[in-house]
């Protein structure tokens, strides 16, 4: 069957560049308005501010940072063993995949929904061997560490920022004077935000672009950026002209406008570690078909990139964030609970820490899934009450189904596509 491979190849190749290009559209659209909405939310940034950041970083972080080899079956989902006497249908559900999970993407952001960009590529995976292989070629302990990853990821994030943002409560807000104490307790936070921010870009990002770190290198630069981030904070704050004769919500204000300018910070290296990380999701499956229709057939476990892959998915998203990433970026800053800056930077601080430990522990983790729960623990300082319950209800439906609606889709194409060309 490998000269359905040989004298249909172009059009296999143009099929996945397509749908490759639609997927990274829906990351664009879904993903990167999670990056970004905590910001918009909080009102310390505009929308069309958050889009020309995200457009230059997240372009930035996949076109730099996306990699040079990608794994070709992410994550380790299937097994490629299985798909060697038959590379047509690797290709076959690679291209279904792309074009199920591209599709549900779209129609969760045009709800509104913030789902997973990466269990949406993995449902739509599982689905295709499963269905189209045997069950045996799904390595199913992955897919079980994924499902419990939806309880563990949004629970570590929401206590994460649940404690920043009660000691930004106690040590500036709840006080007498949270003018002098946002001067003297600001510097730290800057500090934090700039050990945790770098650390996700020297993991996540720099490898990728030829700089590789050890885990102590790498830590050591972060502690000297953070240094060098809390001296610069302090330097900033002292020069902010605000009178301290102000009555409390004057100080309120003025306090909050230090913590806006923190976040435009964290909301740039958001998007640089989100792009280098996420649009391995439209591409991998796309490099996967390229390598294994330009070398007639052969399944190889790391696919090198041909030069248009790479700069396809980084347009592509930036393409769905601008054009269609409107209505998720409104739920996660404006739907679920009530934002200002400091309680933007707490979600985004924690949504960032949440990554770096997940990437330091192996666990599958999803942006989407860390950051809802981040900004779900921001509200639950302030009382159950701040959360409104309905969206989150919402939220949590369509994180379960993205999984077998991935898998159905997927399914569903894999035998129109297996029709048309064998």
């Amino acid at each position: 069957m490998v000269d359905v491979l040989v004298t249909n190849g172009p059009m296999l190749i143009a099929f996945a560049a397509a749908f490759g290009f639609l997927m990274a559209w829906g990351i664009g659209a879904n993903d990167v308005a999670n990056a970004m909405g905590t910001s918009v939310g909080s009102n310390a940034i505009t929308i069309k501010q958050a889009i020309i950041i995200a457009m230059i970083f997240e372009f930035a972080g996949a076109y730099l940072a996306g990699g040079e080899v990608t794994s070709t079956i992410r994550k380790g989902i299937i097994d490629s063993a299985y798909f060697v006497d038959s590379p047509e249908l690797l290709v076959y559900g690679m291209i279904s995949a792309l074009l199920a999970a591209g599709l549900w993407l779209i129609a969760a952001s045009a709800l509104g929904w913030p789902v997973s960009t990466t269990h949406s590529i993995i449902g739509a995976i599982v689905g295709f061997a499963a269905v189209g292989v045997g069950t045996e070629a799904v390595e199913w302990s992955k897919v079980a560490g994924i499902v419990g990853s939806w309880v563990v990821t949004p629970a570590i994030s929401g206590f994460i920022a649940f404690t920043i943002f009660q000691s930004v409560q106690k040590l500036i807000f709840d006080t007498d004077n949270p003018l002098e104490n946002a001067k003297r307790y600001v510097p730290f936070y800057m500090a934090l935000a700039g050990f945790v921010m770098s650390l996700v870009t020297i993991k996540k990002g720099l490898k990728h672009i030829g700089l590789h770190f050890s885990s102590g290198e790498a830590y050591a630069l972060a502690v000297a950026v953070a240094i060098l981030v809390g001296i610069g904070g302090m330097v900033a704050i002292k020069r902010l002209k605000m009178s301290k004769s102000a009555d409390r919500q004057t100080q309120f204000g003025n306090v909050e406008k230090v913590f806006a300018i923190l976040m435009v910070v964290t909301a740039c290296c958001m998007a640089f570690a989100h792009g280098s990380n996420d649009v391995a999701n439209a591409i991998g499956p796309l490099a996967a078909v390229v390598s294994v229709v330009n070398s007639g057939g052969d399944i190889a476990g790391k696919s090198p990139l041909v030069w248009w892959i790479l700069p396809l998915g980084a347009v592509g998203i930036v393409m769905g964030l601008a054009i269609f990433g409107k209505r998720v970026m409104k739920t996660i800053g404006k739907n679920i609970t009530h934002l200002t800056p400091s309680r933007g930077f707490a979600a985004e601080l924690a949504a960032a820490s949440t990554v770096v430990i997940a990437s330091g522990t192996g666990l599958p983790i999803s942006t989407t899934q860390t950051l809802v729960g981040a900004v779900l623990g921001v509200g639950m300082a302030r009382g159950i009450a701040a959360i409104n319950i309905g969206v989150v209800r919402n939220i949590v439906v369509s994180w379960v189904i993205t999984l077998p609606a991935g898998a159905a889709l997927s399914i569903m194409f894999f035998f129109m596509i297996k029709g048309i060309f064998n």
